[in-house]
């Protein structure tokens, strides 16, 4: 097993590319291996991989821009002052908009949960770096725990009328108890849905770029090759913000419905 990780380990440095029978051999799924750290061998629970890298470079980034970067509180900010301040905008105006002014108090949570997503999406399209997001293992637990959140607060704020959330009190007495069950297995696939969404798309757009690394090394379609990768790294960095939004407003709607569960 370890010679197989240190063959996928040498493979995941690029598209390594072969003329097999005449064919073009790359593998753009590779880039998604997680390897340790330091040595070879197998993953376990406390072994320091390249996800484990990546995760705090996001974290120290994060740190740097609303620590470090707005420490000064200058009238005439500066750029990271600048940037901290629109992205603590952004979030605040969406948090209220959708949740209303009782949810403000989970700013905070909020805030983090976006900046960190927008960090490793984007940290994650520098050459040779890691993309933690396109991994189930770390948009499930940031999934879950909106999830375990959003539920735990629901029943402490609400109570048992917390359930009022999966009976559909407008739509017809007959309808109603389908209507619940509907309502209850939607609101169990959220945390699928909401992990899912992330990752996938980062995935998707990170493999799709390594086969047109692939195709460039064909002389006669290498310059389309090129325009291609360049077009699709231009839309990776607008899939990067668009998923941290959407999972960011995700996370706003769930928890407006768990602060006003009454349909």
């Amino acid at each position: 097993m370890a010679t197989e990780a240190a063959h996928g380990a040498e493979m995941a440095h690029g598209a390594e590319h072969a003329a097999e029978g005449g064919s073009l051999v790359f593998h753009p799924m590779d880039q998604f291996i997680v390897k340790p750290l330091f040595g070879h061998g197998d993953v376990g629970m406390f072994t320091i991989t390249n996800v484990t890298l990546w995760l705090a470079i996001a974290v120290l980034a994060i740190i740097g821009l609303m620590v470090l970067g707005t420490s000064k509180r200058a009238i005439i900010p500066t750029r990271s002052q600048s940037i901290a301040e629109l992205a603590y905008g952004f979030v605040y105006k969406m948090v209220e908009d959708v949740t209303g002014k009782d949810g403000l108090k989970y700013f905070p949570y909020i805030m983090t949960l976006f900046l960190f997503i927008v960090f490793a999406n984007f940290l994650g399209l520098i050459p040779m770096s890691f993309t933690t997001t396109s991994h189930f293992a770390v948009t499930v637990v940031l999934a879950l725990a909106v999830f375990l959140t959003v539920t735990i607060l629901g029943f402490v704020k609400n109570g048992a009328s917390f359930l009022g959330l999966f009976w559909v009190s407008s739509a017809p007495l007959a309808l109603r108890p389908i209507l619940a069950i509907i309502e209850l297995i939607s609101y169990f696939v959220r945390p699928v849905s909401h992990s899912i969404r992330l990752a996938g798309n980062v995935m998707a757009g990170h493999a799709v770029i390594k086969v047109f690394a692939g195709f460039a090394a064909i002389a006669t379609i290498s310059p389309l090759s090129v325009v291609a990768i360049t077009a699709m790294y231009g839309l990776e960095v607008l899939v990067a913000f668009i998923q941290a939004y959407v999972f960011t407003i995700l996370t706003c709607v769930y928890l407006k419905d768990a602060l006003h569960p009454h349909h």
